[in-house]
């Protein structure tokens, strides 16, 4: 941004943020901006990206502390009088003016050099400027997040050429967590932004996750709820692990078997089993007459007669 009109530019109202707002609030609101202002995801909407470079402008200077001091400090000499507005045409002066700002901030408050000011905002001075940060997304099925995966990226920095990231995924992340890429991302004189990577993880048909801990239903026959089964039980290691369920297994009852669920560098989950007695869809006449026979042994009311009694209470 040209040192003719940064000042008379209300970076806060760019960013939608308060002056009063901190530093986390202004990243904050800077990453949403960034997200939907991308040119990946704007397609070539040129309002979009000159809005999305006015963004990334006033994030560079109010995301700095002593940038965001400076700057101030200018808006605030201007507001009062002490500087006029209408830009200025030199590296440190314009129209009417010597150079030397010193006489604007003599009262101020400002400690530090007031030539350090065009130098720090306009880049005309001893500081350089790093590189912009970069966000991108990439998504990766369940059993990649279970257990990792070497992802290759494609990034297109804006006024850049692509860059190819290449990067590993550690094993047991999550849905939506973010991965940090120090100086990996835009190009500065400063040295290189960092690139932050967003992991949307799909679905899975059967299996989800509670921290650590693999999650599934499976569902179990009447008989083996009632007499009690040796069972198997799919893993995502693709193999197979057996689950004994005692006589008089309840529907709904969960089990925990050690060790199979997902694992990282510094610990390891379990898989919960949850059983589901299924019911028959479709039965014979000879199946329906031994169940017939069965439910004269086990009569429904003498089950129901403790909830009856606790309605009543």
């Amino acid at each position: 941004m040209p040192a003719s009109n940064i000042y008379e530019k209300d970076l806060y109202q760019i960013l939608g943020v308060s002056k009063s707002d901190n530093a986390a609030a202004i990243k904050k609101r800077y990453r949403t901006l960034a997200r939907e202002l991308h040119p990946d995801k704007t397609k070539g909407d040129k309002k979009l990206e000159e809005k999305f470079k006015e963004v990334s402008e006033a994030y560079e200077v109010l995301s700095d502390d002593k940038k965001r001091k400076e700057y101030d400090e200018m808006r605030d000499a201007i507001a009062s009088g002490r500087i006029p507005k209408g830009g200025f045409t030199g590296q440190s002066g314009g129209p009417g003016f010597n150079g030397d700002f010193s006489q604007f901030f003599s009262n101020s408050g400002f400690d530090g050099d007031p030539q350090d000011i065009f130098s720090s905002l306009f880049g005309q001075g001893k500081r350089s400027r790093r590189g912009p940060d970069l966000e991108t997304q990439s998504k990766i099925t369940f059993r990649e997040s279970v257990f990792g995966k070497e992802l290759n990226l494609t990034v297109r920095p804006r006024n850049s050429d692509p860059i190819t990231i290449k990067t590993r995924i550690p094993a047991g992340i999550k849905d939506g967590a973010k991965i940090r890429l120090k100086g990996r991302g835009g190009a500065g004189d400063g040295g290189n932004g960092d690139l932050y990577i967003t992991i949307n993880v799909e679905t899975h048909p059967i299996y989800s996750r509670d921290n650590l801990n693999l999650l599934i239903n499976v569902p179990i026959t009447f008989t083996e709820a009632t007499l009690g089964a040796d069972i198997k039980i799919p893993t995502l290691e693709n193999e197979e692990v057996t689950l004994r369920l005692p006589a008089g297994t309840q529907s709904g009852k969960t089990f925990r078997v050690k060790g199979r669920g997902i694992k990282t560098n510094q610990n390891t989950g379990d898989l919960l089993v949850t059983v589901q007695i299924q019911v028959p869809q479709r039965l014979d006449n000879k199946t329906k007459e031994l169940i017939s026979e069965l439910a004269e042994k086990i009569p429904a009311d003498t089950l129901r007669e403790d909830l009856i009694a606790k309605a009543r209470i």
